[in-house]
């Protein structure tokens, strides 16, 4: 077993691993940036060193100062968490080359998946049914338009080393591809240094599943269900569930054997997830296998009463899976709730600020991944993530309910969050009755805010009564 894990991370996640890593009686180190130093994990790791400026690029990004850190504390491992160098082929290589464990696949497994031309090339290989579209990445304009006429409009032009809903643009017809293009390169380039883009049909109103897999360096692969990611904003996730209400259990079933074998096939090792997006009709389809552990990872976790941390940490060690895919039974429901530091008013832009109070939810199936306490400063320099709300009961309306109770307990002052939107998605009868695909927030924005204000509106009223 690893005894000594830095990791390469901050907010809730680093925090997240640390607590796995102290119960298996490993030793932690936590890296942070000059706005970090005052952070959970800066204090509750082993040791903690600072890597840089408060830019990531300075810091959480370089290469250079976290790989020293690492050497310099002694460690034999590094977990990457996920953004930042989480889907970094090289870092993982030097990691390698460095003599320390990498928390992950392979620098040539994430090289070879991080393209999503060539993740969907490496699918198709393996029986994996894919959104029609280009045969690996786009040689230029010309093909883009040529073959949005031949899958039909609308169509998705995407980055190929894309993730987060950046570098996207969707054409709708003849008149709207060359912008999309233009426009999807250029975000590709400045987000990813890449403007490889690759061209899918867009498949109208699916819903979001994504397979949560689990390898072994043994050659065992397992999935652990699904988790349905349908509430978006901007193709980022704000609520997800595990089961989903769109799956038959035959459908589960098929969409489980095509994780494996799409996992199988990258000769996978870690813990992954193979996203596929499922049309109104019921056919699925591959659309990315995400290389690290997600920031939603916690509903599989509650379902399962498996530990992906642990495990990642077991794997890394050369051990094999605690678990096979008999063992792997799904109890109850869960959801989470992405709680933001952010303003749905003003088209969810980020608002860090200093944390005037918080009081965080409890009771029965309550759980809260945050690295936030009263007084911290939420620096701008990072995502907006400021808490992960969850809830596990034994049905989903009993899962829905505790969710609406532990929101309408979690109190965050200071800024801006998109609590109540969550809150008031939890009332939506078409997110109870399970009725929802992506377009679910771009059809009923609009209603939830003007609902959100005459809630407030009314609360004021109670206050001055």
């Amino acid at each position: 077993m690893v005894k000594r894990v830095l990791i390469a991370n901050r907010g809730e996640i680093a925090l997240r691993i640390i607590r796995a890593c102290r119960e298996l009686d490993i030793e932690t180190v936590a890296v942070y940036s000059q706005a970090d130093e005052s952070s959970l994990a800066a204090q509750l790791a082993t040791q903690a060193l600072c890597v840089g400026p408060a830019k990531a690029a300075d810091s959480y990004l370089n290469q250079d100062a976290i790989l020293s850190a690492a050497l310099a504390s002694k460690c034999d491992a590094i977990h990457p968490g996920y953004g930042f160098l989480s889907e970094n082929p090289d870092f993982a290589d030097r990691c390698v080359q460095a003599g320390l464990k990498y928390i992950g696949p392979s620098g040539d497994v994430i090289r070879k998946l991080g393209s999503k031309s060539a993740a969907r090339t490496l699918a198709q290989s393996a029986g994996v049914p894919v959104v029609p579209g280009s045969d690996g990445a786009l040689k230029n304009l010309r093909q883009a338009r040529a073959l949005a006429e031949e899958v039909g409009y609308p169509v998705l032009l995407k980055a190929s080393a894309g993730g987060g809903g950046r570098g996207m643009r969707q054409a709708d017809g003849p008149q709207d591809i060359d912008k999309a293009f233009q426009e999807a390169r250029s975000e590709a380039v400045a987000c990813f240094g890449d403007g490889e883009l690759y061209l899918e049909k867009l498949v109208v109103n699916p819903r979001h599943i994504e397979f949560q897999i689990m390898a072994d360096t043994q050659g065992h692969v397992v999935h652990l269900g699904e988790r349905d990611c349908s509430i978006q904003r901007r193709r980022q996730k704000l609520v997800e569930e595990s089961p989903s209400m769109a799956l038959t259990p035959a459908l589960r079933e098929e969409m489980g054997r095509a994780a494996v074998a799409a996992a199988k096939a990258a000769v996978y090792v870690g813990a992954g997830t193979v996203e596929f997006v499922l049309s109104p009709e019921g056919r699925f389809y591959f659309i990315e296998m995400n290389t690290r552990i997600q920031v939603e990872h916690p509903v599989t976790e509650l379902v399962t009463g498996i530990d992906l941390v642990k495990e990642q940490l077991r794997v890394a060690s050369g051990l094999p899976l605690s678990f096979a895919q008999e063992d792997v039974k799904v109890t109850g429901h869960a959801i989470e709730c992405r709680i933001n530091a952010e303003d749905p008013e003003r088209d969810f832009m980020p608002c860090p600020g200093t944390t005037a109070f918080l009081h965080l939810p409890g009771g029965p199936g309550v759980r809260v991944d945050t690295a936030l306490y009263t007084g911290y400063e939420v620096p701008p320099y990072y995502d907006s993530l400021a808490a992960k709300v969850l809830a596990h009961g034994s049905t989903r309306l009993e899962s829905i309910r505790r969710m609406r109770r532990a929101l309408e307990e979690l109190i965050i002052e200071g800024y801006p969050t998109n609590a109540s939107l969550a809150h008031l998605i939890m009332h939506d009868p078409e997110f109870v009755r399970g009725r929802y695909d992506t377009g679910f927030l771009d059809k009923n924005l609009a209603r939830l805010l003007e609902l959100a204000r005459t809630c407030d509106r009314l609360m004021e009223g109670e206050e001055k009564l």
